[in-house]
């Protein structure tokens, strides 16, 4: 009699056949930061790091925010994110290098420690990892009566995709959904107007932009961050 072996663990920062068949493509190698720079800047400061297969934000006040050397319209994105104690971070999509940050032009989905991270005071309150900053939080959690929080204390891994078409958005952590939007929707359109972002008048007006990783607020490290084009 044979036993089944256990499969075995994908190997980070690969695709798999059936991931390349579907259309994924890798945006960190695990290696080097071919495919990324800072933002309106060439190459990548030493803030950032390549350790052990993570691309890391080891120093914020030598690091700054980095985007994709590529550039996507719609789109679905995954990845893992290791969040320091205390830390502060974002993922934000369609990106164009012509405001002074990142944020006068793409929208934010939140990276933060939950329970010692803090963002700043804002008119929006404070901000938690997975919300669409500013704009978009999940709902209240009947089991708890808080607002439902589905990610892993600051020192693990949780896993982050973003859903990006005209049709829909969506956010989700740890295989927990979120929420979902509309960008461009009368409702979007409105909560931008009453948000700090309704004053930047190119705030999330590109439909094509890199993806931007933050790395000015706290350390986090990164690792198989992939994205997979969406035809509408």
């Amino acid at each position: 009699m044979f036993l089944a072996l256990p499969a075995l663990a994908q190997e980070n920062n690969t695709l798999t056949d059936t991931e390349k068949a579907a259309g994924w493509q890798l945006l960190f190698n695990g290696t080097n930061f071919d495919g990324w720079h800072n933002f309106r800047r060439e190459g990548v400061a030493p803030g950032w790091q390549v350790k052990d297969g993570q691309l890391v934000c080891v120093n914020p006040q030598q690091a700054g925010d980095i985007i994709s050397s590529h550039q996507f319209d719609w789109f679905e994105l995954e990845l893992d994110y290791n969040i320091s104690d205390g830390g502060n971070s974002g993922v934000m999509f369609h990106v164009v290098e012509t405001g002074p940050a990142m944020w006068f032009t793409g929208p934010e989905c939140q990276l933060l420690d939950n329970v010692n991270g803090h963002d700043g005071p804002t008119k929006e309150g404070r901000q938690l990892a997975g919300w669409l900053y500013g704009l978009y939080k999940p709902p209240v959690d009947p089991a708890t009566g808080k607002i439902l929080d589905a990610t892993k204390p600051a020192g693990e891994w949780n896993h982050l995709r973003l859903l990006m078409t005209p049709q829909k958005s969506e956010h989700d952590i740890n295989g927990v959904k979120y929420f979902e939007y509309v960008l461009h929707s009368e409702d979007f359109n409105a909560r931008v107007a009453k948000s700090k972002f309704g004053s930047m008048p190119a705030f999330c007006k590109a439909d094509v932009g890199s993806i931007g990783l933050q790395g000015d607020h706290g350390s986090i490290a990164f690792r198989n961050i992939k994205i997979r084009v969406i035809k509408p």
